[in-house]
């Protein structure tokens, strides 16, 4: 019987998810992806071109799930709640999220981290849109609740998100998560500072400072 073109599609990524997300992506091959699928690799090259293209469908996938998981963290805190309490409880969501002991990370962050030597790599690009798209929901949402300088909020709760996300990994502990609540609730509260013309200048180095490789 022929298999349905969609279904085909929908099983590989499928199967590239689960392989990926556990091991990585150097460390799978396209004959590990094509068996957990169920298909020959001629199959699988007929769906994508390469397996980079899979990377990044792999991704695509992720971002629709993550965002819809974020949107019902959100809305499950309810309309009546100050936006700085509505956003920390997207925190708390996910210490309890992550303490799965299934839970292997952020995939994209790990997806930018390993191939962080391929800047130009399709994942990276996915990668990158999926953030920028969270970084604009936050802002939105912010931005809605009357407060002043959204993006920069936004920004800074990206960075304690992400940094949550990368010490509860690497320490294999929640808490982080947890502790970045009250961090979200104060930046709310008092409003952001946005970064001043001094304030980048401090971070940028000077022309005339040899520029190191960053390790």
């Amino acid at each position: 019987m022929p298999r349905n073109a969609a279904d085909t599609r929908t099983r590989i990524i499928d199967a590239a998810e689960d392989l990926f997300y556990a091991e990585g992506f150097r460390a799978v091959s396209v004959d590990a992806i094509a068996e957990r699928a169920g298909v020959t690799k001629r199959t699988l090259y007929y769906h994508f071109a390469s397996k980079n293209e899979l990377m990044a469908a792999y991704l695509d996938g992720r971002d629709a799930s993550t965002m819809t998981r974020y949107h019902a963290w959100f809305a499950e805190t309810g309309e009546g709640l100050p936006i700085s309490e509505r956003i920390a409880s997207i925190f708390a969501k996910f210490a309890e999220w992550s303490s799965n002991p299934e839970w292997k990370g952020c995939g994209f962050i790990r997806a930018a981290s390993e191939l962080a030597g391929e800047p130009d790599h399709p994942a990276v690009a996915v990668a990158s849109r999926h953030k920028k798209g969270l970084e604009a929901w936050l802002a939105g949402l912010i931005a809605e609740a009357g407060i002043a300088d959204s993006a920069a909020a936004a920004r800074r709760i990206m960075l304690l998100l992400d940094g949550a996300a990368s010490h509860s990994l690497m320490h294999r502990d929640p808490s982080y998560a947890e502790a970045a609540i009250g961090a979200v609730q104060a930046l709310l509260a008092s409003g952001p500072i946005a970064a001043t013309a001094s304030t980048s200048a401090m971070i940028r180095p000077s022309s005339a400072e040899p520029l190191h490789s960053p390790r």
